[in-house]
């Protein structure tokens, strides 16, 4: 929950730039998974979750702003 209440505080272009750099990791570790390379499994998920953190984020603040 933490993580949220830290992307809130963020900017439109802040969020915009660690959209681009977790599409980048999620890319990175794709790659290392279908190499045999990967080490932690696990920070797959965290990414993608990550990424859906964002994006609801950018729509909410999309919406928001559609409204006023």
């Amino acid at each position: 929950m933490a993580k949220v209440e830290d992307m809130r505080t963020k900017s439109d272009d802040q969020l915009a730039a660690d959209l681009v750099e977790l599409k980048r990791e999620q890319f990175n570790l794709r790659f290392q998974a279908a190499t045999n390379q990967l080490e932690r499994p696990a920070r797959v998920k965290e990414v993608r979750r990550d990424i859906a953190r964002i994006k609801t984020l950018q729509t909410e603040r999309a919406a928001s702003a559609a409204k006023a």
